[in-house]
């Protein structure tokens, strides 16, 4: 049995993952929190991933983004405590506030998916979940879909042109505030 690669992802009901926190530079930065009101139950979903996770796997922009955050966090304790995966072509080094082991390529996320452990979460990183879906490696998506249009954005999926990926629908909840929990698995 392998590693389930687990993409985990604010989106917007039109497919807007990116900024959901406030990052700088999108225009429509700090959506999840300026656009919805607050309902605790609507981030379950969030604490369940953290118990049940093996490690993160981070693109580069990503890693650096919460390598100086995270760490400090009590929000985030669990996955300081975990592996952390980097997969970048350029990154030169690690954080020594936030350690992780730097991949390469698709090919060694592939390889350490084979390996037997819980689950690694993919938290952001928007290039590095579409690549390896279109790799065929994602084995489930955790989404809190917002009641929002944001238009531009990163997107969460892929626009290549390539055959249907079916998908599984295994949890779902609509919240009070309009944030829906959807949980699918990627059909083999």
């Amino acid at each position: 049995m392998s590693t389930r690669i687990i993409v985990t992802a604010f989106v917007s009901a039109d497919g807007v993952m990116e900024a959901p926190g406030g990052e700088e530079g999108y225009r429509n930065e700090g959506w999840t929190f300026k656009d919805v009101p607050f309902d605790a139950a609507a981030y379950e979903l969030k604490g369940r991933e953290q118990e049940e996770a093996g490690g993160l796997l981070l693109g580069r922009r990503s890693y650096e983004a919460f390598a100086p955050v995270w760490p400090t966090m009590d929000d985030f304790a669990r996955y300081s405590a975990l592996p952390r995966y980097v997969v970048s072509t350029t990154l030169e080094q690690d954080d020594e506030r936030w350690p992780a082991t730097i991949l390469r390529s698709v090919d060694d996320v592939a390889a350490l998916k084979e390996q037997d452990g819980a689950p690694l979460l993919i938290h952001g990183s928007a290039e590095l979940g579409i690549a390896l879906a279109d790799a065929g490696l994602v084995d489930r998506y955790h989404l809190l879909v917002f009641p929002v249009l944001l238009g531009a954005g990163k997107r969460l999926f892929s626009a290549v042109d390539k055959d249907t990926t079916k998908l599984t629908l295994v949890e779902h909840e609509a919240y009070a505030n309009g944030v829906q929990k959807q949980v699918f698995d990627v059909v083999r």
